[in-house]
């Protein structure tokens, strides 16, 4: 049986709120737990996994930059979960959300070292990925969304 363009843009309207929850819920686990940014917290345990899962450049960005500044990194990431997750919820600069779903999403990938086996990329963090790619690319994933009610003249 044949589904009609309606019928896929309401699911793809379904997966993008889905997926919108899915980021606002740890964002905002991060943003109001106080261990996630403490000096010796939560993500300075995760950077120092990170270190010996990482090698080359990102290693050295790693080691380098986000060790040194794990504070506003830890801040970073929990505000841009949560943005990401008010943004493909509310359907509200739904590109920018699942781009920015996807970079975060490939990010906890890399840092992981998920890459170096085929259990990685079957792994939560690359359907993540995915999915918030998904979000931003597929148009039916506007359907009943706020970029739909702002951009309703608008062509691509």
């Amino acid at each position: 049986m044949a589904t009609s363009s309606g019928s896929n843009n309401a699911w793809l309207a379904v997966l993008r709120i889905f997926t919108g929850i899915f980021w606002l819920y740890h964002g905002y686990g991060k943003l109001t737990n106080p261990e996630w940014s403490a000096p010796n917290g939560l993500m300075v345990q995760i950077v120092q996994n990170m270190i010996k899962d990482t090698s080359g450049p990102y290693h050295d960005f790693v080691v380098n930059v986000v060790l040194t500044h794990v504070q506003v990194v830890a801040n970073l990431v929990a505000w841009g979960e949560l943005l990401v997750g008010v943004s493909l919820l509310l359907g509200l600069l739904t590109i920018a959300g699942g781009i920015g779903g996807a970079f975060l999403a490939l990010q906890y990938f890399i840092a992981k070292g998920s890459f170096m086996t085929l259990a990685g990329w079957t792994a939560f963090d690359m359907f993540t990925a995915v999915v918030s790619l998904v979000c931003a690319l597929a148009p039916g994933a506007r359907t009943f969304s706020l970029d739909a009610l702002l951009f309703r003249g608008r062509r691509r």
